[in-house]
């Protein structure tokens, strides 16, 4: 008679056995979670991302000031009106606040040429230069003395605050035309670097 072969104890499922690894590509176990007491998995630590280095300097933020500002793209003619009109407004806003002085208007004169000189477009990048002592000029006849009242002090009283603030004027036409040279340079090398860019 046939008897039954009973399979020894050792070759039955074991109770509280961990199950095995799981295997990745190529045979390779994959990393297990590192486990705490009790058997429950450990939450990795992250590290918070730390900024960029110099991401809150100065510099940075007078960037990110800057690019965060309109962008208006103005051309020659357009950067000629928007200068004098500016200009002719200070002029009043100064006689009317300050009694004309020639010193605050040759201050103000300052920021709106290199406003001008940023918002114009590339291709009339030579014309801010030009127009800025124009506006200067013209913003000019509200804040100069008007003599005997007539026309001809009025045209004496503009020739002697363009005489006498000469040096603001100077000074505004060549943040003006400093601007324009940074801005052509800048124009120059990204056409070249655009041009030596090999193709995809």
């Amino acid at each position: 008679m046939e008897q039954h072969r009973t399979r020894p104890a050792q070759y039955g499922p074991r109770r509280n056995r961990a199950p095995l690894p799981a295997q990745g590509r190529g045979g390779a176990a994959a990393p297990r979670p590192p486990v705490g007491r009790g058997g429950r998995p450990v939450a990795r630590r992250v590290d918070p991302a730390r900024p960029a280095p110099g991401a809150g300097s100065p510099v940075a933020r007078v960037v990110r000031a800057l690019r965060g500002m309109p962008n208006p793209r103005l051309t020659g003619l357009g950067s000629g009106l928007f200068c004098a009109a500016v200009m002719t407004l200070l002029g009043f806003l100064d006689e009317l606040l300050f009694g004309a002085s020639l010193t605050v208007y040759g201050v103000l004169f300052v920021p709106v040429s290199l406003l001008t000189a940023l918002w114009v477009r590339r291709g009339d990048l030579l014309t801010a230069p030009v127009v800025v002592p124009i506006a200067f000029a013209v913003g000019l006849v509200p804040v100069a003395e008007s003599g005997d009242g007539g026309l001809g002090g009025r045209l004496m009283g503009l020739v002697t605050a363009l005489a006498t603030e000469a040096g603001w004027l100077y000074g505004g036409t060549l943040v003006a035309g400093s601007a324009v040279i940074v801005r052509r340079i800048r124009l120059v090398r990204r056409r070249a670097a655009a041009r030596n860019r090999p193709p995809a």
